[in-house]
């Protein structure tokens, strides 16, 4: 969801894709996160690959640009052709490089974008199950996915490619928890229900979406605070910025630009000191320090992976990307290690 929110949380984890880098044993430009037990790696030719938690490399370094793996399947480019398809973790090609460009399985289904750059839905088979009829779309949450029709509307399909919402937004975005943001004509945010019914107004300058039963909203003072699924205000609009919630605790902005985290009830327990703080991810979060450097903070706000990172990634199945001080790429473990 592209938000202020998201964006900011995001902050720290870009970091990592802007760094020119090698692994640390020199053999990676870059290195990905673990996804289906798997990561992508680029090579010094610039091609990419998959490593396992090993490091041994399971589907070798050929293709031009390759996505992460979902659902058992990752998007590749093929650069003799140009086109995108999919394989699976053997490396085998499953669904042909045919597609201008393609999206990432999510319920079974995935985006594809054809040579009139219009968009549309394929399964795991490589079937065209939605027409590319759609100006844009989005991934299949909870059933259903945004699209953009002609005229630049927002409304929801379901995975038969019926309009199920019809549309009538000026933006809107994918379901979580039940309830999907909406963007009005005049540019106001509020959330409707599965059946295209608003269930908490337009009057929101900005919102994230519902995580735990509470969703980040940021008022006409463009403070932000958190409400729950009635609409109801439930930790008052104070902060410069904030994050959802995770894990029971949401990261909060104060008026000095430092980070922390606060509870449901919107308590305060991990102070604001932090230069930057991203969701917790596996029991853990990223914090920035005053000098830019990069650790990991537990649920106590204890400082258990010291800020010596000049960029970090999320705990994914136990492991984090990072980049040290002279460009180099790794892995550590929750103890801080790296693990090569």
């Amino acid at each position: 969801m592209p938000m202020k929110t998201i964006v900011k949380n995001l902050l720290v984890v870009v970091v990592l894709s802007l760094v020119p880098a090698t692994h640390v044993c020199a053999q990676w430009k870059y290195l990905g996160e673990f996804k289906d037990g798997l990561a992508r790696v680029r090579d010094a030719n610039e091609n990419w690959g998959f490593i396992d938690k090993t490091g041994k490399v399971v589907i070798p370094c050929k293709w031009f640009d390759a996505g992460s793996f979902s659902e058992g399947l990752a998007p590749v480019l093929d650069f003799t052709v140009f086109k995108r398809g999919f394989i699976d973790k053997t490396g085998k090609v499953v669904i042909p490089c045919q597609w201008k460009n393609v999206g990432f399985f999510s319920e079974g289904m995935a985006v594809v974008v054809d040579a009139n750059d219009m968009y549309g839905f394929i399964d795991k088979t490589g079937k065209v199950v939605v027409p590319c009829q759609w100006k844009k779309t989005g991934a299949f949450r909870e059933g259903v996915a945004v699209v953009t029709d002609t005229n630049g509307k927002c409304g929801y399909i379901d995975m038969t490619g019926k309009v199920v919402i019809p549309c009538q937004w000026v933006a809107a975005f994918d379901y979580s928890e039940g309830l999907a943001v909406v963007v009005d004509a005049n540019g106001m945010r509020g959330f409707i229900d599965k059946t295209g019914k608003v269930a908490i107004p337009c009057k929101w300058k900005n919102t994230g979406a519902f995580h735990e039963d509470l969703s980040a909203v940021q008022d006409a003072n463009n403070n932000w605070g958190f409400i729950d699924k009635t609409g109801k205000v439930v930790i008052s609009c104070k902060w410069k910025n904030a994050h959802n919630f995770s894990d029971g605790l949401a990261a909060v902005q104060d008026v000095q630009g430092k980070w922390g985290y606060i509870n449901k009830t919107g308590k305060m327990v991990i102070p604001c000191k932090w230069k930057m703080a991203v969701d917790f991810s596996e029991g853990l979060a990223v914090v920035q320090d005053a000098n830019s450097k990069c650790g990991f903070i537990d649920k106590t706000g204890k400082l258990v992976i010291p800020c010596k990172w000049n960029g970090v990634g999320p705990f994914s199945n136990g492991l984090a990307q990072v980049v040290d001080a002279n460009g180099k790429w790794g892995y550590i473990d929750k103890t801080g290690k790296v693990v090569k």
